[in-house]
């Protein structure tokens, strides 16, 4: 126990140790330069579209394949019942 709390401590202390260093460069600005409160605002509004069309778009995803496994299930019961597939010749 004594170890893992040295090494979550000393990773701890190695990020922020770190973290000016990585604030310092470049002055703050990021990869598109300069940002301004349209360009913040752009941005949220990218932030708010995506993540209903996301969950959207993985709801019909499960949807159908939902549809397919419950359309297998039925298909193998089908097959199961019917007396005429369960013989050879």
């Amino acid at each position: 126990m004594k170890r893992l709390t040295t090494s979550v401590s000393l990773a701890a202390l190695l990020l922020l140790a770190a973290a000016p260093l990585a604030a310092a460069h470049d002055g703050g600005e990021g990869w598109i330069g300069e940002t301004n409160d349209l360009l913040v605002t752009e941005f949220g509004f990218l932030v708010i579209a995506f993540f209903p069309l996301f969950i959207l778009m993985m709801t019909l995803i499960q949807w159908k394949l939902e549809k397919r496994k419950d359309e297998r299930k039925a298909a193998s019961k089908a097959r199961a019942a019917d007396p005429h597939g369960a013989g050879g010749w």
